[in-house]
């Protein structure tokens, strides 16, 4: 990571693709941005959870482990029965090569 810390890096992220997911949310006029409503102190919105903890993929396996880990909690918690069928995942993306989000790239670019 060079010069860049893992908490800088982290909460850019974080900022970034919460910035990216409400404003996909409010150009669809998704029902779901409404759910992310917390009207805090310092924000408007919640996307991630507060105490998110980052895991090292320090090899292929625990990365792919990890991904469709992600991939599958739409599908555990009942919102879609296969975890390409849920709109906001990058599961289209890996495993049918559908691009829907313009920021999404492959983990090996």
């Amino acid at each position: 990571m060079g010069d860049h810390k893992r908490d800088d890096v982290q909460r850019d992220f974080l900022k970034f693709t919460s910035q990216q997911i409400l404003k996909i949310l409010r150009n669809e006029k998704s029902d779901l941005q409404e759910k992310l409503l917390v009207q805090s102190k310092d924000r408007k919105y919640q996307v991630w959870e507060r105490n998110s903890l980052g895991t090292q993929l320090w090899s292929p396996e625990v990365f792919w482990q990890k991904l469709d880990y992600i991939h599958n909690n739409p599908v555990k918690a009942d919102l879609c029965a296969y975890p390409e069928d849920y709109k906001y995942s990058s599961a289209k993306f890996y495993l049918k090569n559908e691009r829907d989000w313009d920021f999404l790239i492959h983990h090996e670019e």
